[in-house]
């Protein structure tokens, strides 16, 4: 799974692709159909990529792609991110088993769900992560 280029941005929805970057800041593209550039600021806005963020876990943190790998190589029914927060419970308990429930959060829930609905008909989601630069 590479998704190196996917990053998550403080206080807008949804995932973007980093295509750049210049003097006023990173180059982002959304992932729909409509490819929509904006430049966004890290003085002024928070972005994560993908592979670094983790969920609280009981012993240690678990990766986000972690998670993503268990869904798809178990070939779960993602559920519905409106259902109820046990069904989500349930869930997320299966594809990160030691996750924090206390702090982990029915939002944080439905966000790996909405995200890898997202992602899981993109070619990158099938592409071997490149090596880490040295």
């Amino acid at each position: 799974m590479n998704l190196r280029a996917l990053v998550s941005v403080t206080g807008k929805p949804g995932l973007f692709k980093l295509v750049g970057q210049n003097k006023g800041g990173f180059i982002l593209e959304t992932l729909d159909q409509a490819k929509i550039k904006s430049i966004v600021s890290l003085s002024s806005t928070k972005m994560a990529t993908l592979e670094d963020i983790t969920i609280y876990g009981e012993e240690e943190e678990i990766r986000l792609l972690d998670i993503f790998e268990t869904i798809k190589e178990k070939g779960l029914t993602l559920p519905d991110t409106k259902s109820d927060g046990a069904t989500l419970r349930d869930f997320f308990r299966e594809v990160a088993p030691g996750h924090d429930e206390s702090r982990v959060y029915t939002s944080d829930i439905k966000k790996v769900i909405t995200w890898y609905n997202i992602i899981k008909e993109f070619p990158l989601f099938e592409e071997e992560a490149p090596a880490p630069l040295v």
